[in-house]
């Protein structure tokens, strides 16, 4: 089986795994931080502002299953893509929003949905996620994979602070833009 990557990020990593986690076709999703300038950054280091990463997921995919433009999909469907700086309660630069394009195929795919969404006029404010070359991804530790399984409770409060609603509000009826 030949896989690709695709980076997302969109707020807590806590809450971007899910929605891709029980996809047909993804082997995998990953927890971690990318787009800052230091090397295996910690967890609180992120969370410090100190790193310039971004919480982030890293999503192994089977091509011939789900493509590339089918997760960017659901990427637009858990965030508030008017948001630059933080996802819902949860507010800074290791929190806003980016897709990480691998290569010019996943860059034209991301930029042309981008276009698509802005141009559907869902929201009244200008769609401002970032669509950056990939850089060094780093696994966060044990303890934040697949968080909303292993801390469902801490999770649910996560949700609570206002992903849920937002996406509720905004998505839920809202047909696909590609």
């Amino acid at each position: 089986m030949t896989t690709e990557t695709a980076i997302f990020a969109g707020g807590c990593f806590w809450c971007m795994v899910k929605p891709f986690d029980s996809q047909p076709g993804i082997t995998s999703v990953v927890s971690g931080f990318t787009g800052g300038h230091v090397e295996n950054p910690t967890y609180e280091q992120v969370k410090a502002h100190t790193t310039g990463h971004t919480e982030a997921v890293k999503i192994t995919f089977d091509p011939t299953k789900i493509s590339y433009a089918d997760l960017v999909e659901i990427y637009w469907h858990q965030t508030d893509p008017t948001d630059a700086m933080g996802q819902f309660q949860d507010r800074g630069d290791n929190y806003r929003p980016v897709i990480f394009v691998q290569n010019a195929q996943q860059r034209q795919i991301a930029e042309a949905s981008k276009a698509k969404l802005q141009a559907s006029a869902l929201f009244d404010q200008p769609i401002v996620t970032k669509i950056e070359d990939v850089q060094p991804f780093y696994p966060a530790t044990a303890e934040h994979q697949r968080f909303y399984k292993n801390n469902p409770v801490v999770f649910a409060a996560q949700e609570a602070g206002g992903r849920a609603d937002f996406i509720e509000n905004h998505w839920a009826n809202t047909p696909k833009v590609d």
